[in-house]
């Protein structure tokens, strides 16, 4: 996996990710310190309501800040994100009011709403090889795993000399820091396409939805990240109601079990791989998703049975497949996006995957928070035991296999001479020809499968295309 940092700017770029992740992580701790300076017994409800605020900027704002920016070179666009977070940062330690945290979190995540999808865009044009793409996806998701063990240990290791208000200078640095390796990065330079040519505001920011909900492997993605994010929202949500109130035991053991999530995730990113060279995305992540769904439901039973049939050690194992089967889902989740979209519409498709993952997220998220609390636990795990389970069936539905990259397919409305129906055959149909096929503005719907009635749709300028 580390074969992959020989590469110079993607070693820069990984250190810039690195270093701005071990910042947000000192933050979260710092804001979680501040939340209880301000607020008292009163500041799970501020995070909470903080944390529903970063939601909302990732889902609202990437497709809209995608469709702003698509003309701006990655460099000025992630260097600018990563000064704005550095400004944001340094007023986190003269906050004197709520209401202030929840402003500076939605100006520090609107910021982190344009540098991630640039940033997840920007790696496969760095990285061409897909062997060399899957080492990153899989180290990038290795270095999240390790942030949540690190910038804790690290905070608290600061905190025993330092306040916590100068926590946030470690933030302030790491988004400086980032924006440096980046600047000093040589990154491949934005290539035209047919995305920069495409005109209105609306058409540009709903390029990548429309994208994500017009290519099969995409809706089940979009499925898959909520069977995924049911099994995640319980362990982040509930760990310690689990911890303290069902099992009886100490606070100091809700590390541990956050802790063995994050080692599954870390265990299934070293292994990921290997293994995504032997089996396709599709045979690792559907499994996955239907694992998460089971593991709830068998959660949602052992609590209804009482503390003796959920042990501590099921616990823990449980969690470690929670984080198993979430690694399993989001490492290759950047394969399915490259693979899916044209390099000039890679932005867009990313900062679409941005969103909607994290609207999956803002939807379990209270589900565990609120039926955990008012209807119990058992209730909270087989209800969203229930939705992992239909979104596994549905992602199993939506993908198709087999999922050949080179699709044949028939263009009815483009005229002889035309530069893409290079090679094309002439059929009773149309042009006739195979390739990879992706969803853009001479290809609007979906090839049927062979044998299959295929459906007309319009192509570039109301024509019909025949796929």
């Amino acid at each position: 996996m580390l074969s992959v940092l020989r590469h110079r700017t993607y070693r820069r770029l990984f250190a810039a990710q690195v270093i701005a992740l071990v910042g947000t992580g000192l933050a979260t701790v710092g804001l979680s310190l501040l939340a209880y300076d301000l607020a008292g017994p009163d500041a799970g409800s501020v995070l909470g309501t903080a944390l529903a605020i970063k939601m909302v900027a990732y889902v609202g704002l990437a497709p809209v800040i995608s469709a702003i920016a698509h003309r701006l070179p990655p460099r000025p666009l992630l260097v600018g994100a990563d000064l704005i977070r550095a400004a944001v940062a340094c007023g986190l330690p003269f906050v004197t009011e709520v209401w202030q945290i929840y402003a500076l979190i939605f100006l520090l995540q609107s910021a982190s709403a344009t540098f991630t999808p640039a940033f997840q865009a920007l790696i496969p044009r760095v990285l061409p090889a897909e062997e060399d793409y899957t080492r990153a996806l899989s180290l990038s998701r290795l270095a999240y795993d390790l942030e949540m063990v690190f910038s804790p240990a690290l905070a608290a290791a600061l905190l025993s000399w330092i306040t916590y208000n100068r926590l946030f200078l470690g933030t302030v640095a790491g988004f400086l820091a980032s924006g440096v390796l980046v600047l000093t990065a040589a990154l491949p330079a934005l290539r035209p396409g047919r995305a920069e040519q495409t005109p209105g505001f609306v058409h540009r920011t709903t390029r990548g939805i429309r994208l994500f909900l017009a290519t099969p492997r995409l809706r089940a993605l979009l499925a898959l990240t909520l069977a995924v994010a049911a099994g995640g929202a319980m362990v982040m949500v509930n760990s310690i109601v689990y911890v303290r109130d069902h099992l009886g035991r100490a606070t100091s053991d809700v590390p541990l079990a956050l802790g063995s999530y994050g080692t599954g995730s870390i265990l299934a990113a070293l292994l990921l791989p290997r293994l995504l060279g032997r089996a396709t995305d599709r045979t690792l992540m559907l499994p996955a998703a239907l694992t998460s769904a089971v593991l709830l439901l068998a959660l949602a039973t052992g609590t209804w049975a009482g503390r003796g049939a959920w042990s501590w050690p099921a616990l823990l194992a449980a969690w470690a497949v929670f984080g198993v089967t979430e690694s399993v889902i989001m490492t290759p989740t950047g394969r399915l996006v490259r693979r899916s979209a044209a390099p000039e519409d890679l932005t867009a498709a990313f900062a679409a995957q941005f969103s909607l993952s994290h609207g999956c997220w803002l939807l379990v998220y209270p589900l565990a928070g609120w039926l955990g609390s008012t209807a119990g636990l058992p209730s909270a795990a087989l209800a969203l035991g229930a939705v992992a389970l239909a979104a596994a069936l549905a992602a199993r539905h939506l993908w198709p296999a087999p999922d050949p990259d080179r699709v044949p397919h028939v263009h009815t409305g483009l005229d002889h001479g035309h530069p893409h129906l290079s090679g094309a055959q002439r059929s009773t149909a149309g042009w006739q020809h195979a390739h990879a096929f992706v969803i853009d503005d001479l290809h609007e719907r979906w090839p049927a499968l062979a044998g299959v009635d295929l459906p007309v749709h319009s192509g570039p300028s109301g024509a019909e295309d025949r796929a």
